[in-house]
């Protein structure tokens, strides 16, 4: 019968059927319109993304105080190898430098405090200076030191 399931061969014929069915149906499936779809289906988001991320269209308001600062404030605290204290490259007394820091934190309680000083000063000197920034108000305190010179 031709209608019901083809045989895989006999002996004679060498293990084809060469009946009245002579061709197997093809069960591979083609997969070219499965791409072609997806294809059509990438291009179309890729292009409708972008605009989905903007669709809601707003009218902000603006304002200067959310600006970031353009220059980090700072003042310079140096104390030389003679005990001497400046601020800001001006020689200060005691009163003085008290007074200086507390108009920098008047300012802006972000100034930060550079403490530069000689290797020579004795450690509580240093420590009475930045007692004087903290009770002006400046917690920041930064110190500057040079890099070693590098050996060859």
């Amino acid at each position: 019968m031709a209608f019901g399931r083809t045989s895989l061969g006999s002996a004679a014929s060498g293990g084809r059927s060469t009946g009245a069915g002579g061709q197997r149906p093809l069960s591979d499936i083609n997969v070219t319109p499965l791409v072609d779809v997806m294809l059509v289906l990438l291009v179309i988001f890729i292009i409708t993304a972008p605009l989905m991320a903007s669709s809601i269209k707003l009218d902000l308001p603006r304002t200067d105080a959310g600006q970031p600062n353009d220059t980090p404030r700072f003042v310079t605290l140096v104390v030389d190898a003679g005990g001497k204290v400046y601020l800001n490259e001006q020689a200060v007394g005691t009163d003085e430098l008290a007074a200086g820091l507390a108009k920098a934190a008047a300012d802006s309680r972000d100034t930060e405090v550079q403490l530069r000083a000689d290797q020579s000063v004795p450690y509580g000197r240093v420590v009475e200076l930045m007692g004087i920034a903290n009770k002006a108000g400046l917690s920041r305190i930064g110190f500057v030191t040079e890099a070693p010179p590098k050996k060859p």
